[in-house]
């Protein structure tokens, strides 16, 4: 079977529901995980879903349909702590009004509790193309060329992390609060 097929047969056991907006970032609560992402200017984003076995390999590029004021969100049922993903964002690529929107950009989770590796510079990861300056009126400008090149392979992914805690047969301490 090929990655292709894989993907497929991937993305289409997942189950969606709308999901919430939040808390932000990705809360698993025993039966799958809500992502949440903020931006107020993206016109898309992407959700991705990747392999633990082979970070490098894209599982599912899922479309985050839903968007509450500026919180995009989805639920995905079945999915487990350990999970890796990243999110795409699309949206204005204009250096000079300070938008640098670039969907072939992997970007960590802002809101991640963990991440799969550590974050050494790779030039895949620039949303610009270096490698093609530009001129204009005020010299050569770098940033004006959106970068091609997908980051994805080479880019840490965000992890799924279960924050539940088994307090066992804990209590809380009977100590009442004394105010002076």
């Amino acid at each position: 079977m090929s990655k292709q097929s894989n993907t497929n047969s991937f993305s289409e056991s997942i189950q969606s529901k709308p999901g919430k907006p939040y808390p932000l970032g990705a809360t698993y609560d025993g039966e799958g995980v809500n992502f949440t992402l903020f931006s107020e200017n993206a016109t898309a984003v992407y959700l991705c879903l990747y392999d633990s076995a082979d970070a490098s390999h894209e599982l599912a590029r899922i479309p985050l349909a839903e968007r509450t004021e500026l919180v995009w969100h989805i639920y995905l049922e079945g999915l487990q702590p350990g999970q890796l993903y990243g999110f795409r964002v699309d949206g204005p690529y204009d250096p000079q009004a300070g938008h640098f929107f670039n969907p072939n950009k992997l970007l960590l989770d802002p809101y991640a509790k963990a991440i799969n590796a550590p974050v050494n510079h790779n030039d895949a990861w620039l949303g610009y193309d270096y490698k093609k300056p530009t001129s204009s009126d005020e010299g050569t400008d770098e940033y004006l060329v959106m970068s091609q090149e997908d980051s994805g392979p080479t880019m840490p992914k965000s992890v799924v992390v279960d924050t539940a805690f088994d307090w066992e047969d804990d209590a809380a301490p009977a100590t009442p609060c004394i105010v002076p």
